[in-house]
């Protein structure tokens, strides 16, 4: 039963996600850690007439980094492109230029067993949500600024305008990349323009933090982190930041509402980044969200029981979603 399903969650990655096409030039980005998986989908796209191109590389020592060269000229040819990875290549400037290009993406960071067999992946209608994404995501295009509170004491306000909201329905267009099971809505702040506290209560699915056993508390000035407190895991956060000299790492990146109603939170990136009733915060690079700044990392952290206003409007407080109407 186990294989069934799994082969199933193939299934549905290749032909309803990604809708792969007879003829399409399909290449799969992996590293060695990860080969049992991604040959297992070669198949499953072979079966659907992609024409397939499997990159293998060595792993990557921290999410971000970018794809050997001969793997990133395969990525800027590309029809539509799959990235079972153990170290994220999403904020990286060859997908950005692959993106460009005209390709889409499904990604697959760290994908093991669980993630294949989750509720996330194998119960979620992705078609249904599409209109709440929309809804969402036309709510930030159109708004100016936008505050976040949560019942935890989180009281952020930053400025939205002239941003393009980023809507990952997990069925992408050309142009547009899918972090299936996650589902969600995100939109990049103004550079400089956050300011307030964060107050994380869920999880940090980068560096092995995982699910948080007590909270992380930010101080946000000018768009910038500038003070981290809490317990031992947002200390080994903070070390981490400041082991790498450089200040874009504190940079407000993105604010992303979770939409997926089968998802559970889990510490693994593509379940707890879509739980409905979350939000992540991202911060470092930006630029392949829409912003500006480039860091040399891309970490999300996750809170419960959001609200969120609009131009003094709440469009979202916990599960419901107040800017979508039947």
């Amino acid at each position: 039963m186990k294989n069934q399903n799994k082969t199933e969650s193939f299934r549905k990655l290749v032909n309803i996600n990604a809708k792969v096409m007879p003829s399409e030039k399909v290449v799969i980005v992996t590293d060695t850690t990860m080969l049992r998986i991604a040959e297992e989908l070669a198949s499953v796209v072979k079966t659907a007439g992609g024409l397939v191109t499997m990159c293998i590389m060595e792993p990557r020592s921290l999410d971000g980094q970018e794809p050997d060269k001969t793997i990133v000229t395969e990525m800027l040819h590309a029809d539509l492109i799959f990235t079972p990875v153990s170290k994220s290549i999403t904020h990286t400037k060859a997908m950005q230029q692959a993106l460009s290009n005209g390709a889409r993406a499904i990604l697959m960071t760290a994908y093991n067993d669980d993630v294949l067999l989750s509720d996330a992946l194998l119960e979620t209608d992705f078609e249904k949500q599409i209109p709440i994404c929309k809804s969402v995501g036309d709510t930030f295009t159109q708004g100016n600024s936008v505050r976040l509170t949560s019942p935890k004491g989180t009281d952020l306000s930053f400025s939205i305008v002239g941003r393009t909201a980023n809507v990952l329905t997990n069925i992408p267009n050309s142009g547009e990349l899918a972090p299936v099971p996650d589902i969600e809505v995100n939109v990049v702040p103004v550079t400089g323009s956050a300011n307030g506290k964060l107050i994380f209560d869920a999880s940090v699915p980068y560096l092995g933090i995982g699910i948080l056993k007590d909270d992380i508390i930010c101080d946000v000035k000018d768009g910038l982190i500038t003070n981290i407190s809490g317990g031992e895991q947002a200390m080994f956060l903070k070390e981490k930041l400041a082991s790498y000299k450089d200040p874009n790492c504190y940079n407000i990146a993105e604010l992303g509402v979770g939409l997926n109603p089968c998802a559970k939170l889990s510490g693994n990136m593509l379940d707890d980044e879509g739980v409905l009733g979350t939000i992540h915060i991202g911060i470092g690079t930006s630029l392949t969200l829409g912003g500006e700044i480039v860091a040399p990392m891309h970490y999300d952290l996750i809170m419960w029981k959001p609200t969120i206003e609009v131009d003094r409007v709440v469009i979202l407080k916990d599960k419901k979603i107040l800017c979508y109407r039947k």
